[in-house]
């Protein structure tokens, strides 16, 4: 092992290793059946037998992924590092998400010819790498032991589509990585050092057809296909929701509150679960691209395989559900997700800027706000793909905008923890068809900090949440679930606006095709919040 593996190893807060002895194969070639070659490395203890760890990565086979293949070996494992289709040394054309299943199965056949192989398979990786794994799951046969799955989904249609619209930043940032991964290092490090001016401006470029080549200069035909909103057939022959189901390998689920796929992660934890399966399931206080997600990742799936494969390695038996409470920082363990002992509770809008157990009173005027599209109201924080800028952070900037509403509860008397998912409904009237509504939970300190939650947003078109006669339409907004206790003395607060660019594609207020639309059209909402309209948070809580 190198001194970096040795390093890594106390860093994830790993065991001692088995063996120091590890040995690289590089540039192995796996053929595909349709005469593809993809490159993979080995990463080979010294022990008489080792089960196998696969990793299926579009993102090379670089040094940090080498010492942590070297540290994973050290524990008693087999690593193989393959280059998906098309990126770093492999052969073919990188279509996203396309080939992985055929790709990952021909791989699993590979493995079986080799005379190293034990016959016992695990699988490992966060987000892209996640999702390769759901792709060979179902059909891995025996082999598969264990997957690690780390914050990800088996489809990444609903994420990219967030609340029926478009999660801009994510997508277009992850096609801006993959176009680095070909560029000139040194061009990328300059671009990286100037805080990416290019991503900047094809974040606020349209159309968002062209937005690919003002961000990377040159054309991305998956990102092209997204902006085009492509039918059912287009993902359902790229996802994997429908063979979730069929998985009979132990899973590992680990997610971040305030990561981009939580939200799908879950309901694959809830398929699993009614499929009978007993998948376990970590939630952190983590974002995306956390260190500490990295690290808890680690040390939590080594525990796994070990768990779930021969190699003569006993671990404790844990929780099944072990999650991280905001504003206490402390964890709790569950036998199951959403856990049970909750209750709803409604949290009702004021027009006066309220929030509280009742409605407003009768009659009451409804709330303003003027959305434009031309100066789209900005996303701070949250759920976003690279960790800068992402998680909860200090929102009063954004509440002084006018284009932001804010509905705050006096200070709470005692503690309120909220545990599960979270909606709330939001009662509108708009001078126009097209809008977005995004609404989110902060949690205000005694210092007047407001630090955010969780929160989602909805697209709003005709036929979608239609009107009354009166013009007021009942907006259900599902925001992202949550773990946060709101201690005592601290505010609960609701922001209600019309957007959160670029995390979501600004609402243009047209009705163009996303792709396409230039023309800007602002938009003005009424929020209201009386007895006959009440506008609500609606909060799974808990009294443990």
């Amino acid at each position: 092992m190198s001194v970096f593996s040795r390093i890594a190893g106390r860093v994830f807060g790993l065991p001692a290793p088995r063996t120091r002895r590890v040995r690289a194969h590089r540039g192995l070639a796996v053929l595909m059946r349709d005469g593809v070659v993809l490159k993979a490395d080995r990463f080979a203890p010294h022990l008489p037998t080792a089960p196998t760890v696969l990793i299926r990565t579009p993102y090379g086979r670089g040094f940090q992924l080498r010492v942590l293949a070297r540290t994973i070996a050290g524990q008693g494992f087999h690593v193989v590092i393959q280059s998906c289709r098309g990126t770093h040394d492999s052969g073919g054309v990188f279509e996203p998400m396309r080939h992985e299943r055929d790709d990952g199965l021909d791989t699993v056949e590979w493995l079986r010819g080799q005379p190293w192989y034990s016959g016992e398979l695990c699988t490992f990786g966060p987000s892209y790498v996640g999702f390769v794994q759901w792709a060979l799951a179902a059909e891995a046969g025996p082999d598969l032991k264990a997957m690690a799955t780390i914050v990800t989904a088996a489809d990444f249609r609903d994420s990219t589509y967030a609340g029926g619209a478009f999660s801009l930043d994510a997508v277009l940032t992850w096609a801006a990585l993959l176009s680095a991964q070909r560029g000139p290092r040194l061009a990328n490090f300059v671009e990286l050092r100037r805080g990416q001016p290019k991503l900047r401006r094809g974040l606020a470029h349209l159309p968002l057809r062209e937005a690919d080549l003002v961000a990377t200069g040159e054309e991305i035909a998956f990102l092209r296909d997204w902006l085009a909103q492509p039918g059912a057939e287009y993902w359902d022959e790229r996802g994997h929701s429908t063979r979730r189901a069929d998985v009979t390998a132990p899973v590992l689920m680990v997610g971040g509150w305030q990561d981009i796929f939580l939200p799908w992660q879950l309901d694959d934890y809830a398929v699993l679960r009614a499929a009978g399966a007993r998948p376990r399931l970590t939630i952190g206080p983590w974002t995306h691209g956390s260190f500490g997600l990295v690290c808890h990742s680690v040390t939590e799936s080594v525990a796994w395989f070990h768990a779930h494969t021969g190699d003569g390695v006993v671990r404790p038996q844990e929780a099944a559900v072990r999650v991280h409470v905001g504003g206490a920082d402390v964890w709790w363990e569950f036998d199951d997700w959403p856990p049970a002992d909750t209750r709803t509770r409604d949290w009702f809008l004021s027009p006066e800027g309220g929030l509280g157990a009742r409605p407003s009173r009768p009659g009451a005027a409804p709330a303003r706000f003027h959305y434009d599209p031309a100066d789209p109201t900005p996303a701070v924080g949250g759920p976003r793909l690279v960790a800068n800028g992402a998680g909860s952070l200090d929102n009063r900037d954004l509440e002084a905008r006018a284009d932001v509403l804010t509905f705050t509860s006096a200070p709470l008397r005692q503690p309120v923890t909220a545990l599960g998912p979270v909606e709330a409904t939001i009662h509108v009237r708009t001078s126009a068809e097209h809008f977005d509504v995004f609404v989110r939970l902060c949690d205000v300190t005694p210092d007047g900090r407001s630090l955010n939650v969780c929160d989602g947003l909805v697209r709003v078109a005709p036929g979608r949440f239609p009107a009354g006669d009166s013009g007021v339409r009942a907006v259900r907004v599902e925001m992202w679930p949550t773990a946060h206790q709101f201690r005592s003395g601290h505010r609960v607060r609701v922001q209600v606006s019309g957007g959160a660019h670029p995390r979501f594609a600004r609402n243009t207020g047209t009705g163009e095709p996303l792709a396409t639309a230039t023309r800007l059209l602002p938009v003005d909402v009424e929020v209201f919040a009386d007895p006959r309209y009440p506008s609500a948070l609606h909060l799974v809580e808990t009294r443990r």
